[in-house]
């Protein structure tokens, strides 16, 4: 049973295109894990380590490790994940549309195969993921 996962949209005060180029290439996250080693404290164990190349970004998050990596890129518009050595197949994908030349909105959405038992037990850690990770791309300097 598939179950989707989308975040609120989020306002970024960056055009559509640096956004997307910057995610684009993951190895344009070194900023982020530098931010990471100084936060990790806060973050009560629950993200452990981070590490990326180009097209792949690897978490370990409690004890298990998740790789995402790029399957597919729409210039400009869409960034799509799939998940890779996960626990449970699942897909992620980045949307971003303009809305001046100067600002762009983004929206997060995770889409996970999972039976019933499971769903009730991700749900709840699924959707706060997404959000979370929706708001810290916000709040990226682009």
């Amino acid at each position: 049973m598939a179950v989707q996962f989308e975040s609120n949209v989020k306002h970024v005060p960056y055009s559509q295109e640096r956004v997307y180029n910057k995610l684009s290439d993951l190895n344009n996250l070194e900023g982020v894990r530098e931010r990471l080693d100084m936060v990790k404290d806060k973050l009560d164990g629950k993200l452990e380590d981070m590490s990326f190349d180009r097209d792949s970004i690897t978490l370990k998050v409690q004890g298990i490790s998740l790789t995402l990596r790029i399957i597919e890129r729409e210039p400009l518009k869409c960034i799509k994940f799939e998940g890779d050595k996960s626990p449970i197949p699942l897909n992620l994908w980045i949307q971003i549309l303009p809305v001046t030349q100067e600002e762009a909105k983004m929206k997060v959405t995770i889409r996970a195969e999972v039976n019933m038992f499971m769903k009730a037990m991700v749900s709840k850690p699924l959707q706060e993921g997404v959000e979370k990770l929706a708001d810290m791309l916000a709040m990226l300097p682009y």
